[in-house]
């Protein structure tokens, strides 16, 4: 074979390999730009049908596999967010029918007793103070729902300080004094003879405290007991309010701290509860860098814990 015949057949061999080479990767791109069509095509139709599918591509490719898992990630959250936004658009409806059937009921009462001075021609000190005394819980629904409302939009700014927690505890305790005694409540108070500070404001703490014995003595009465225990370690400081009443069921342990959340035996009128106080309080718990939360078991034992960030000496 001659010089030029094996000069010829290797440049054939070039060309055939060069050849193998191109279509591997002609192919290589098709294949990938056939599975970008499919992936796209499906996005659309997923976006387009409101399903809750997910992309699936079958390939070795680890960029097309990272892209298709990306693309899932983003339809989860997508999911997320419209199921967050279905969930706050009951709620808020919810909260105007509790809004409006608490604003109703005692307006109703206040027009009844003015009707009732009309015909009679007359007013008595005992209506005047039925009038008041609803009027005052309008009043004080409608000034809980703006603190709320102000807490959630982030436009109630606290000035922090360092603050003795022991010492507010025992005075949002004698505040109770005189309603505990007269409903012959037992109380037990278990709150170091010390110095514990945390980081934070005196009016919120005390709001935060003044909601929870009064939601034990709004809904834990009947088991005439009150304790509030402080506790500490070298983060923290734990604040459990206690009562032995009929307490929270589990199927209501997520809800308790949701706007206007009301068990049903809350709209009983000798209870008076509107459903803002425990929202409140863990707003402003939240604020302060803290936390509450919830353990309960019916007429044993039900525990609200508060939590703050404890300060050094």
């Amino acid at each position: 074979m001659s010089e030029q015949t094996i000069i010829f057949f290797l440049l054939i061999c070039i060309a055939l390999l060069i050849g193998v080479i191109l279509y591997q990767q002609f192919a290589f791109r098709s294949g990938i730009q056939t599975k970008l069509r499919k992936i796209s095509g499906k996005l659309k139709e997923i976006t387009d049908t409101d399903s809750d599918e997910r992309v699936m591509v079958f390939t070795e490719n680890k960029e097309l596999m990272e892209l298709a898992a990306q693309i899932n990630r983003l339809l989860e959250n997508h999911l997320k967010v419209k199921a967050d936004y279905r969930r706050a658009e009951i709620a808020s409806k919810k909260m105007l029918s509790n809004i409006s059937h608490d604003i109703k009921t005692p307006m109703t009462v206040i027009l009844g007793y003015l009707e009732i001075m009309r015909i009679n021609g007359k007013s008595t000190d005992e209506l005047l103070g039925k009038i008041e005394q609803k009027a005052e819980n309008v009043m004080e629904l409608i000034n809980q729902f703006f603190t709320l409302a102000k807490l959630e939009s982030g436009d109630m700014a606290m000035e922090l300080s360092k603050i003795d927690i022991c010492e507010i505890c025992r005075e949002s305790i004698l505040d109770f004094y005189e309603i505990l005694t007269s409903n012959d409540f037992q109380v037990d108070i278990d709150v170091p003879e010390l110095f514990i500070y945390i980081q934070g404001n005196k009016d919120a703490v005390q709001r935060i405290l003044f909601n929870l014995v009064s939601n034990v003595v709004r809904y834990g009465a009947d088991g005439k007991y009150l304790g509030v225990f402080l506790r500490a370690d070298e983060k923290s400081v734990y604040i459990d309010v206690t009562d032995k009443g009929k307490g929270i069921d589990k199927q209501f342990a997520n809800s308790v701290f949701d706007r206007l959340f009301t068990l049903e035996d809350s709209r009983n009128r000798n209870i008076q509860g509107n459903g803002l106080g425990l929202t409140i309080a863990k707003n402003l718990a939240l604020q302060l860098g803290g936390d509450i939360t919830l353990e309960s078991t019916p007429y044993e034992k039900t525990t609200f814990t508060v939590r703050f960030k404890r300060m050094s000496y």
